[in-house]
């Protein structure tokens, strides 16, 4: 099973937004993607971060994955498979698509300091969308 670190980040709320997707194969390599978003919320910024590496995920077939972030808005709405401001009801849906395509899923709330690879990844990708 692999782990992905996701995390998403925004340079004011809403301002340029970017994605860090940090990928341990557990093979001795790993997977860095910095992808620029455009202009969005921090929490929007999140959510985008969670797709993308679900897309990556499914694009490269793995079927067993472990999730890390260190948003709670994103690790409580995957878990109850629910989120209180229907303005994220989109994105969450999208992503249970993918997740319910994965053999064994797993989401779990990291903190910050233990996410710093897909922080830095999502910095990254702001500068990239400036």
């Amino acid at each position: 099973m692999i782990d992905v670190y996701i995390d998403g980040a925004s340079a004011g709320d809403p301002g340029p937004s970017g994605a860090g997707i940090f990928i341990n194969y557990k093979d001795g390599s790993v997977g860095h993607y910095s992808i620029p978003l455009g202009h969005m919320s921090n929490h929007e910024a999140e959510y985008e971060a969670l797709l993308h590496a679900l897309k990556i995920c499914k694009e490269k077939g793995f079927k067993q994955v472990s999730f890390r972030t260190d948003s709670q808005l994103i690790d409580q709405a995957v878990e109850k498979r629910y989120v209180k401001n229907k303005r994220y009801n989109q994105y969450l849906e999208e992503a249970l698509v993918y997740i319910d395509e994965f053999d064994l899923f797993f989401m779990k709330w990291v903190p910050s300091k233990q996410n710093k690879d897909a922080d830095q990844l999502a910095r990254r990708a702001i500068q990239q969308a400036k």
